[in-house]
């Protein structure tokens, strides 16, 4: 089976993706400028709302140079939709072996999520090597992922799941991540505030933190 294309060579040198929920169109260009200001360009806005689509679509339209991703992908058809609109790449909170056929079928980098050996397994079976870990502190944390580290060498993660300034480096410093995915930065009240200046603020004082992180 064909090896997927590579989610991480795309995001080459981020650290960090910001989780989003966009829940009003209007909203999207802010707090899209918001975040890259604060130093995350490449965003994965979920499918967890009914305008996501359109705000992606709108994304691609007016910030052209930001890597824009699908979230919470949790079909074939809304993984094919995204290939359709022409969509960076895509993330899911699990997988499936239908979910695992179609990532193939449309040639776009696909990140399937695991929390178990045995979902490792089955994702390595289809050619993937790339996972988010989800949900990471729920799952087990950096624990986790370093006792993978010896049956599973060939493996890279994003975990997501719980993660903020504090416990990000935990995991970053581990061989098999390579990137974080994480909300912390996008606090209810600010965001119903629309105040995209703290979250600015927020995004910036997140990537200072990991900054001088280094994987072992």
């Amino acid at each position: 089976m064909r090896t997927p294309h590579s989610v991480f060579d795309l995001l080459k040198g981020v650290k960090a993706l910001p989780v989003i929920a966009i829940e009003a169109i209007e909203d999207t260009v802010p707090l899209a400028d918001a975040l890259a200001e604060g130093g995350l360009t490449a965003l994965e806005v979920t499918l967890r709302t009914p305008v996501a689509l359109d705000a992606i679509a709108t994304l691609q339209r007016e910030r052209p140079k930001l890597l824009i991703g699908a979230g919470t992908v949790t079909s074939g058809a809304q993984l094919k939709q995204c290939a359709a609109l022409g969509v960076k790449f895509a993330i899911s909170p699990g997988l499936t072996a239908g979910l695992l056929d179609i990532a193939h079928e449309v040639h776009m980098p696909y990140l399937p999520g695991v929390a178990t050996a045995s979902e490792l397994m089955l994702g390595l079976q289809y050619g993937f090597t790339e996972f988010k870990f989800f949900p990471a502190e729920a799952a087990g944390g950096p624990a986790m992922l370093k006792s993978w580290q010896g049956p599973f060498p060939e493996i890279r993660f994003c975990p997501t799941g719980g993660i903020n300034a504090q416990n990000a480096g935990g995991y970053l410093m581990l061989g098999n991540v390579v990137m974080v995915g994480s909300s912390t930065m996008l606090p209810a009240d600010a965001l119903k505030r629309k105040d995209w200046a703290e979250i600015a603020r927020r995004t910036r004082a997140f990537t200072d933190a990991l900054a001088g992180i280094t994987r072992a």
